[in-house]
């Protein structure tokens, strides 16, 4: 484990941050200063078969030890970093033996880590603690996943005393914008499974995930003087006003948990002639999903028939439920529970409630639930993660590996 930490420091403070607005693949330039180090560090390390192609899709191989024929597996993560917070002078702050107290990560703005209010900080004191500077993300989604991916192969290659089939390492670009797998070439990679390591605390191990969809709400109104405008203005502002009214109060983000679905609108603007809002449409359960977007059009027909078709509803799909790629071969499952198990780690099976690379690639064919990274409080500057959990992201990804090789 030595390698580990300095390992994923150097990762973090490479600034990777992606951008929706690129159409190019990665969708920034800076993202390939990492890619080309991982190339570097996985030959260094002694992997086979390692390759980028002009996409950024990093691929490796650890040769089977085994004399005989057993399924391919994989291990997954992604190399950038979220588009909403800054990921550029990355300053890692290591806290050690971490007392339970507040956490000071910028005196000069105040900017404090305490468990009064991320209260998962509890359960981690006593250890090592790596965080932010109160300036950026840190990156640990998913920097903490290569490094955990890069270092359990480091240990199974100096290990041949663990027996394991033929693994195959992925690492991807613009997992943040939702382009993560759009070119992942599965037949390339070669595995019957993989796992995605990009989850967040110890434990975690998923394989349902929301039906995505993102929409936009197009409102045409009809400006007239303020003084004379009865029965003649239409306010295109009061328009997206009422359509909001009808959709479902507490759908939204912040009243739910667990597998209950929402929208979720996240930009809003306008003027009298013309309101656009969009939202995102998120459900675990497909027949949910599908009367959640049957709603919009639903409200946008009501409001048409009482102001003359002023209301264009576009919806697009983004990603489904994986669940159904996965069950049908629960055994990748069963095999990760059982290798936290023998390490002592409480499995926590629950949905993801959001995305995952892991989706896509199972929807290609590549059945690819997730597991955790270690990491909390992604994509902002409150982020950390400890290194004991990237230390059992490790031992679990080699766990993996062995136990493949003893049941196949």
């Amino acid at each position: 484990m030595e390698n580990l930490l300095p390992r994923f420091l150097e990762y973090v403070q490479i600034d990777t941050q992606s951008d929706p607005n690129s159409k190019t693949t990665p969708s920034t330039e800076k993202q390939w200063k990492l890619a080309k180090k991982l190339v570097l560090e996985l030959s260094k390390i002694g992997l086979e078969k390692v390759s980028i192609d002009e996409n950024g899709y990093i691929m490796a191989t650890l040769p089977s030890n085994l004399n005989k024929e057993i399924p391919t597996i994989g291990f997954i993560a992604h190399y950038d970093t979220t588009p909403d917070f800054t990921g550029t002078n990355v300053k890692p702050q290591i806290i050690e033996n971490y007392d339970g107290g507040d956490i000071i990560l910028d005196k000069a703005t105040n900017t404090i880590l305490s468990p009064a209010y991320f209260e998962d900080l509890k359960q981690y004191v006593g250890q090592t603690l790596i965080t932010t500077n109160g300036k950026t993300l840190l990156g640990a989604d998913d920097k903490a996943g290569i490094a955990e991916i890069i270092t359990a192969m480091e240990y199974l290659i100096k290990h041949p005393e663990i027996k394991h089939g033929k693994i195959r390492v992925g690492f991807t670009p613009d997992e943040e914008i939702g382009r993560g797998a759009h070119k992942f070439d599965v037949k390339k990679f070669g595995a019957n499974w993989a796992y995605t390591v990009d989850g967040s605390q110890v434990g975690e191990l998923e394989y349902e995930n929301f039906n995505a969809a993102s929409a936009k709400i197009s409102i045409k109104g009809k400006s007239v003087h303020p003084g004379y405008a009865k029965n003649k203005m239409v306010n295109a502002i009061g328009i997206a006003n009422e359509f909001i009214s009808l959709m479902p109060s507490r759908e939204v983000p912040e009243m739910t948990e667990g597998r209950e679905g929402f929208f979720h609108i996240h930009t809003i603007k306008g003027d009298i002639e013309h309101a656009e809002f969009e939202l995102i449409i998120r459900d675990h359960d497909e027949e949910h999903f599908l009367a959640r977007k049957e709603l919009l059009e639903a409200i946008a027909k009501k409001i048409n028939t009482k102001h003359d078709n002023i209301v264009t509803v576009s919806i697009n799909d983004q990603y489904q439920n994986m669940k159904e790629k996965v069950e049908p071969v629960f055994h990748v499952i069963e095999i990760a529970e059982e290798a936290m198990l023998k390490i002592g780690i409480e499995p926590l099976i629950k949905p993801i409630r959001g995305g995952t690379d892991g989706s896509q690639l199972s929807f290609m064919g590549l059945p690819c639930p997730n597991i955790f990274a270690g990491g909390h409080n992604f994509h902002g500057k409150y982020e950390y993660v400890p290194l004991e959990s990237m230390e059992k992201a490790v031992e679990t990804i080699v766990k993996i590996c062995e136990l493949t090789g003893e049941k196949f």
